[in-house]
């Protein structure tokens, strides 16, 4: 069984190379990376059709490792139809930063497991919302996701589902303890736009943190310090 690890941040990024270390505690297998060389935060479903796909093997970062030259919907094309023919699962994440409510149509992490939901293959998008007054604690997510795919492996999905899920950036001393994990709905409401003028340009500074927090939305329930679970369908 082959399992593709992917993200929007980049090959080089620690999330990344967290959802890995989640992988092993749950397969005791790395999994095979398809990441894109660099980083495609916030290309949505983007997809290379008109010119070549570069894939550079990267022995230098472990066996079974890709720097693909594409969005990471693309990742996720080349692995299960050029590189690998037994792939039953597709990771996405770790991403640095949340991927909440309509944040999912602009996310190149969830459309990673979103075109893996198109071929009927299980999916899941890990997401680490960013408090910025803290570091991240990698390892903690590592084992928190690696609690979070177990369960959630456990449960049968619809045809063309998947699951988006939103780890809370807790304090240091919050750590010791695993967030309780709530399947909730995605929020509805569009992000807080606000922007900085600078001549005859713009620059967005709205504040995700000022989100709308419907009750049982996913922002709701990640920014109350508990993990959000999303099913979603294609």
């Amino acid at each position: 069984m082959t399992i593709i690890l992917t993200n929007d941040d980049g090959i080089d990024a620690e999330g990344l190379w967290s959802l890995q270390q989640a992988t092993e505690l749950v397969f005791r297998t790395k999994g095979a990376i398809a990441a894109p060389s660099r980083q495609y935060s916030g290309c949505g479903h983007q997809v290379t059709t008109n010119e070549p796909i570069a894939i550079n093997k990267r022995d230098d970062l472990g066996e079974h490792t890709y720097a693909i030259a594409g969005s990471p919907a693309d990742c996720v094309r080349v692995a299960i139809a050029h590189l690998y023919s037994d792939v039953k699962l597709v990771l996405s994440g770790i991403n640095h930063g949340g991927n909440m409510g309509v944040d999912v149509y602009m996310s190149g992490t969830v459309a990673a497991v979103r075109e893996a939901a198109f071929h009927n293959i299980p999916a899941i998008a890990i997401s680490h919302y960013q408090d910025r007054r803290k570091a991240f604690d990698w390892d903690w997510a590592a084992i928190t996701s690696a609690r979070v795919i177990k369960q959630l492996l456990e449960i049968k999905l619809p045809p063309q589902s998947y699951w988006n899920v939103n780890l809370p950036h807790l304090s240091p001393e919050e750590l010791d303890s695993f967030p309780e994990i709530i399947f909730c709905e995605k929020s509805s409401q569009p992000l807080p736009l606000e922007f900085k003028t600078d001549g005859d340009r713009v620059t967005y500074t709205g504040r995700y943190n000022l989100r709308d927090r419907s009750p049982n939305s996913d922002v709701d329930v990640c920014f109350a310090g508990k993990i959000a679970v999303t099913q979603m369908t294609v």
